[in-house]
C-alpha cells in the first residue's frame, strides 16, 4: 500500500535541497535588498517570523514520526527507507538551522524550543558550543568549526564535530562551575538537551520497536553532517585580524562568507547573510542585510554544500577567492598548518604562470 512505485520519492530531501534549490538560486537570483533603519525595530518584534520558526518544530517532529511507523514496517525496501532516512536527515539538518536561530535569543521559550528543535538530530550540546564558542572564536584557528584554507571537507568534519563536543562539555562544566554546581546538576544546558533526544527518541522505539534505532540514528547523522557542511561553507579559509595586543579583532562582516541566493536564504531564515550575523548575533533573521564589505560566494548554500563534497572542485572554485579577498596574501589566511608551505609554493607557481 506505501510503496508508491516511485522509489525517487523517498528521496525527495536531497533531490530538492542538492538539485531544486540551486537551479532555483540560479535562475531567481539575488536579493539585495537590505530593511531599511527606521524599520528595524517593528520588522524585529513582528510575531509573524517568529512563528516562521516556531512552526518547523511540530513539522519535523511529526514527520519523523511518521518515518518511524515507514521504518518499522515491511512495505517499504532497504532503499526507500534509505531514502526516508536521507529526506529526514536533511529535514533534521535543517531543524538544527531553526535552533540555531532560536538559540541566540534571550527569550527562555526560544532557548527551550531551540533544544527541543535539537533533540532529532541528537546534537544538543551545538546549543552551548555555538553561543559560547564559535562566536567567540570565529575564524581563528582556535575554533573547530571554522575551516582552514587547504583543508578538506572530508579532514574537516572529524575535527568539527570532536572539537565542538569536547568546547560545549568544557564552556558548559565552567558554567557550572562558577555557580557552584555539579555536572549532574539540572541546570546542565548539554544534559537537559540531550535528555530531549533519549525522551524522543524512546518514546519513538517504545512505539515502533528497536527496529527502527539504526534509522534514527542514520537520520541524526546525515542531519549533523549537513550542518557541519554548511559551518565549513560559512568560515572556510577566513581569519580575523588582531589588534596591537595580539588579541583577535572583533568579528567584522568580512570575517564570514555572504551568499544573498533569494530562495535558499528564505529556506534557511536567511542563514546565508551569514557576515551581519556574525558581526551582530543579536539581530533576528528578518533584520540581516547584506554588505558591501563581506567576501561573497558564488552561488547559494545548496550550490556550496555540493562543491565542497568534492575537495577538488571546491579548491579550484574557492582557494583564489580566499586569496582575493586578501589581497593575495596568504598570511593573512587562516591556513591549515600542515599546508601552508604546500599553499604558497602553489601560490608562487600560479603567479609565475600567470
Amino acid at each position: 500500500m506505501l510503496h508508491t512505485g516511485a522509489p525517487v520519492f523517498w528521496w525527495i530531501g536531497p533531490i530538492i535541497v542538492l538539485l531544486v534549490i540551486p537551479v532555483l538560486d540560479w535562475v531567481v537570483g539575488e536579493d539585495g535588498a537590505n530593511p531599511r533603519d527606521e524599520d528595524y525595530e517593528l520588522l524585529s518584534e513582528d510575531r509573524y517570523y517568529r512563528w516562521c520558526t516556531y512552526l518547523f518544530l511540530p513539522i519535523q517532529l511529526f514527520g519523523l514520526g511518521i518515518a518511524s511507523y515507514l521504518w518499522a514496517g515491511d512495505e517499504l525496501t532497504v532503499v526507500d527507507k534509505l531514502g526516508l532516512a536521507a529526506t529526514l536527515g536533511f529535514v533534521s539538518g535543517i531543524g538544527i538551522n531553526a535552533a540555531h536561530e532560536l538559540g541566540h535569543r534571550v527569550e527562555h521559550l526560544e532557548r527551550w524550543l531551540a533544544k527541543i528543535a535539537l533533540a532529532q538530530s541528537g546534537y544538543g550540546h551545538f546549543f552551548v558550543e555555538h553561543n559560547r564558542g564559535h562566536h567567540v572564536r570565529v575564524a581563528t584557528p582556535e575554533d573547530p568549526a571554522s575551516a582552514r584554507l587547504g583543508e578538506s571537507l572530508w579532514e574537516f568534519l572529524p575535527r568539527s564535530v570532536t572539537g565542538g563536543f569536547v568546547s560545549a562539555v568544557r564552556l558548559e562544566r565552567e558554567r557550572l562551575a562558577r555557580r557552584r554546581l555539579g555536572w549532574w546538576h539540572p541546570d546542565n544546558h548539554i544534559l537537559q538537551a540531550w535528555a530531549m533526544t533519549v525522551v524522543l527518541f524512546g518514546l519513538l522505539i517504545a512505539l515502533f520497536g528497536w527496529r527502527i534505532l539504526p534509522w534514527l540514528a542514520l537520520q541524526a547523522v546525515i542531519g549533523v553532517a549537513l550542518l557541519e557542511t554548511v559551518n565549513y561553507v560559512e568560515h572556510y579559509g577566513l581569519l580575523r585580524a588582531r589588534r596591537g595586543n595580539g588579541r583577535y579583532a572583533r568579528c567584522s562582516p568580512r570575517d564570514s562568507w555572504n551568499s544573498d541566493r533569494l530562495v535558499t536564504n528564505i529556506f534557511l531564515f536567511h542563514l546565508q547573510r551569514h557576515s551581519d550575523h556574525h558581526a551582530n548575533p543579536g539581530r533576528r533573521y528578518q533584520t540581516l542585510r547584506t554588505s558591501a564589505i563581506a567576501p561573497q560566494l558564488p552561488a547559494g548554500y545548496a550550490t556550496m554544500v555540493v562543491l565542497a563534497a568534492i575537495p577538488p572542485l571546491w579548491r579550484a572554485v574557492m582557494d583564489h577567492r580566499v586569496l582575493a579577498h586578501y589581497g593575495g596574501d596568504i598570511t593573512l589566511a587562516n591556513v591549515q598548518p600542515p599546508k601552508q608551505s604546500r599553499l604558497r609554493t602553489a601560490l608562487i607557481y600560479r603567479r609565475a604562470t600567470n
